[in-house]
């Protein structure tokens, strides 16, 4: 299986002009979008709180947890993110994707507007 990597944006909320573009694996099986504590601390981004999360070979971690503005090919939503550690990779996740209307097709490994139900 083939893997799907996008430019986004990630922007303070409080102070939009503070931002950072950069290269994401996009993780449709990730809840949330992981970047680098240290970018994020530059961005002026605080954690709100710190939760467990489990990775996919069963273990248990904890991480910060903030919010984010994310912009991808022009359309800018909020959306909560991860405070990544060294070796975390970054990780453009579910919760994301659902707030910029969009959806990963597995077969192109493409994103797509989503089409959207009440």
């Amino acid at each position: 299986m083939g893997m799907t990597n996008v430019q986004l944006k990630i922007k303070n909320p409080q102070d939009p002009k503070q931002e950072y573009e950069g290269r994401f694996l996009v993780d449709s099986g990730a809840t949330y979008t992981v970047v680098p504590a240290d970018i994020l601390k530059r961005l002026g981004i605080k954690p709100q709180r710190e939760e467990e999360f489990s990775l996919a070979d069963g273990s248990i971690i904890k991480r910060k947890v903030g919010s984010a503005l994310y912009e991808f090919e022009g359309k800018e939503s909020a959306a909560p993110i991860l405070f990544g550690e060294k070796g975390d990779s970054l990780l453009l996740g579910a919760f994301t994707l659902e707030a910029l209307g969009l959806t990963l097709n597995p077969l192109s490994r493409t994103l797509h507007q989503a089409i959207l139900r009440m």
